[in-house]
């Protein structure tokens, strides 16, 4: 995957890995399960309006909380294409990249950005394209090997296919 494009979910600060998916979830590895309750504990309607190449944009500190690769994962599954915020926690971020999950950095894109907008990225220039405001702005690209991991979908993947 060299881009993505969807509409924008806006959450704030501070979005905590019990609140991606709540820890009563977590008896199950199930992928579809996990993204049946993604997000509902700050948006119960996430999962019923949320569609394929969809985007979540946030501002500081998405993922901070628990080390749980649940979190990811039910985004992933949930049929989220990427997460742009200001900052990741450091945890959230590594497991990402380790399940697949575009995630982006960018403090101008995830305050200007709203809720609703359309919007695209390029992968491989790290470039964001709010499409309904016309705006682009440089988030962080990733380095070639972490692009690698993401496009086998996964760490697993990538070094199953070596």
């Amino acid at each position: 995957m060299k881009e993505a494009r969807g509409n924008v979910f806006k959450f704030g600060d501070n979005v905590d890995t019990d609140v991606i998916i709540p820890a009563r979830y977590l008896n199950t590895t199930d992928h579809s399960e996990l993204a049946a309750h993604c997000m509902e504990d700050i948006d119960k309607t996430f999962i019923q309006k949320v569609q394929k190449g969809d985007i979540i944009v946030a501002n500081k500190n998405f993922g901070c909380g628990s080390s749980r690769e649940h979190a990811p994962i039910a985004i992933k599954a949930a049929g989220v294409s990427c997460v742009i915020a200001e900052t990741f926690a450091r945890i959230f971020y590594r497991n990402s990249i380790n399940i697949g999950l575009p995630i982006v950095e960018c403090e101008e894109a995830a305050k200007e950005i709203n809720e609703g907008d359309v919007v695209s990225i390029n992968f491989d220039t790290g470039v964001i394209t709010d499409e309904t405001t016309g705006k682009s702005y440089q988030g962080q690209a990733f380095p070639p090997f972490m692009q690698k991991i993401i496009d086998s979908e996964g760490l697993v993947n990538y070094i199953n296919a070596k």
